[in-house]
């Protein structure tokens, strides 16, 4: 029951940030991080988490890591794929291989394995937070599908590597450059895990589609076990459930899954994405602020031996700043490789700008993926005793986390005013221009089957000459440089006023007509459904043709 009842708690807590975030436009993980904390101290509410590290992992990381891939742009990760693989892999090494030595080297106390696995898990960034901090329009496009792709990438390479240091601690010996080799196989069983599982799972929705009269949430649901499927099979054959995740989520559209299911399951697997990327998420950082008043009440005595706060919170600061420093170092280093490469294939090369590189090194948060990676770490070793280091590695990461949130939300914002944004958006131009070519088609379309009808040619020619007159307002509305465009999207925006008036007419009708109990459940059930998809349809278009 006590169960239950902290997973409603929990729940309703996601949801009342979400109404926070909202009044006080304070950023997402700031209001749920203070929101934990708030219902864990002992004079407010007491609530006391104890997380299974295993269970801890299992739940969270496949399904976050899995919409983290279904979202990303696949098309830029192709494009950008050298400067993201440096970031996502060549970074999170040289980050391990830095800060590792050095954490150990600050706390002897730390044991040099604890001391990877602690870097390890502070590589992986988190961009939905960034996305939180600032508006997503005031970022360069090409900056913001760095760290989207960094993100993704970097979340498998430093949990992987993070597995390697933890298992070298239970058994007593690690040694860094001995985890590459094996790095490279568990990386590519755990590709291959993904590949296999979503193979297989997209044949079962192909069968569950030929069997028809299969109820959509069916088929959502077995979308929404895929994450964890593919990440259990790579873990029982010793491969990385993380990479797993990420390949099954980067190739679920590859393999046919929404051709094989109806627009409802569709419509619906969309939704259950988003609301379990937003719970999940939010779950992290409230359990990061249940974690808060522990954390502090029992600062590790290893970084407490001058002063009970302000060293501790130097040490915090000083390995935050050391990571944006090692970040910022790759980070122009890797610029100006790849600048000299260019230019040595007699190419015409740009150097990176130096504001870019700050919000590239700043822009690098750390969030949900590393707080679940370090509340995973082992209670105990395989003799019974403490984890070494367990307490100290958790209460350093937390503390890094919103440190580096802290300075992203301070600095970033000032960063990207003095970044050249592209005059244009290239994703609302390329949005119009696809508006566009499908109206065309739509248009070519009718006028190829409205001879073809059955019924009478004047009405047929009537029907047609309808729908071609919305789809020529709607190219219109999208054509840059046309004469009638303001007019077309001032006539677009009064239709939809009209519209949506009328739907609202609608649904006070049927209403009324359920309170009278003319209609019954099922009845006003099927038709706010209806009404319901019609607005969401409207309202998306609408907004489409006001950015346009």
């Amino acid at each position: 029951m006590h169960t239950a009842e902290l997973v409603l708690q929990l729940l309703f807590a996601v949801a009342v940030s979400g109404l926070l975030v909202r009044l006080t436009r304070i950023p997402a993980p700031f209001v749920q991080i203070a929101l934990g904390a708030a219902l864990a101290w002992p004079q407010l509410g007491g609530i006391h988490v104890m997380l299974d590290p295993e269970l801890f992992l299992l739940l969270f990381i496949p399904p976050l890591l899995f919409i983290d891939g279904l979202n990303a742009p696949k098309r830029e990760l192709r494009e950008l794929w050298l400067p993201i693989g440096s970031l996502a892999f060549g970074l999170v090494f040289f980050t391990i291989a830095v800060v590792g030595p050095l954490l150990h080297w600050l706390i002897p106390a730390l044991p040099l394995p604890v001391a990877y696995a602690l870097a390890a898990v502070l590589s992986p960034t988190d961009a939905v937070a960034v996305s939180s901090l600032i508006d997503r329009a005031k970022m360069p496009p090409r900056l913001m599908h760095l760290l989207e792709g960094e993100a993704l990438l970097n979340d498998a390479s430093g949990l992987v590597v993070f597995r390697f240091a933890i298992a070298a601690a239970l058994t007593g010996t690690f040694v860094l450059k001995s985890t590459y080799g094996p790095f490279v196989l568990v990386a590519a069983g755990g590709a291959l895990a993904g590949l296999v599982t979503l193979v297989v799972l997209a044949q079962a929705q192909r069968f569950l589609a030929k069997l028809g009269d299969i109820a959509p949430e069916v088929q959502v649901l077995v979308n929404l076990l895929l994450p964890f499927a593919a990440y259990i099979v790579a873990e029982q054959f010793h491969a990385s459930g993380i990479i797993a995740a990420v390949t099954a989520g980067l190739l679920f559209r590859w393999s046919g899954m929404y051709k094989h299911i109806g627009l409802a399951a569709g419509i619906q697997s969309n939704i259950v994405s988003g609301t379990i990327a937003f719970v999940f998420n939010g779950m992290v950082f409230l359990l990061l602020g249940l974690q808060l008043p522990d954390i502090i009440r029992k600062v590790p005595p290893e970084i407490a031996s001058r002063h009970a706060w302000l060293e501790p919170l130097a040490v915090i600061v000083a390995l935050t700043i050391g990571l944006l420093i090692v970040r910022f170092v790759f980070v122009m280093g890797n610029a100006k490789i790849r600048y000299i490469a260019v230019r040595l294939r007699g190419r015409v090369a740009s150097r990176m700008p130096l504001f870019a590189a700050f919000a590239l090194s700043i822009g690098g948060v750390r969030g949900a993926v590393t707080l679940a990676g370090v509340m995973s770490i082992p209670l105990l070793l395989p003799n019974g005793a403490p984890f070494p280091g367990r307490d100290l590695a958790i209460f350093l990461a937390a503390g890094v986390i919103i440190c580096s949130l802290v300075i992203a939300a301070l600095v970033l914002p000032f960063i990207t005013s003095k970044l050249t944004l592209p005059s244009d958006n290239p994703l609302e131009t390329e949005e119009r221009a696809a508006r566009i070519a499908a109206a065309s088609a739509a248009i070519a379309t009718i006028q190829e089957r409205a001879g073809g009808l059955a019924a009478s040619e004047e009405l047929a020619t009537a029907a047609a000459e309808r729908l071609i007159a919305s789809y020529r307002l709607r190219i219109a509305a999208a054509e840059d440089g046309n004469a009638q465009q303001d007019e077309a999207r001032t006539l677009s925006r009064l239709e939809d006023d009209l519209r949506l008036a009328a739907i609202a007419s609608e649904r006070l009708a049927v209403r009324e007509l359920f309170v009278k109990r003319k209609i019954g459940d099922e009845t006003v059930n099927r038709l706010m459904s209806d009404l319901a998809m019609t607005e969401a349809t409207l309202r998306k278009f609408r907004g489409a043709n006001t950015k346009a």
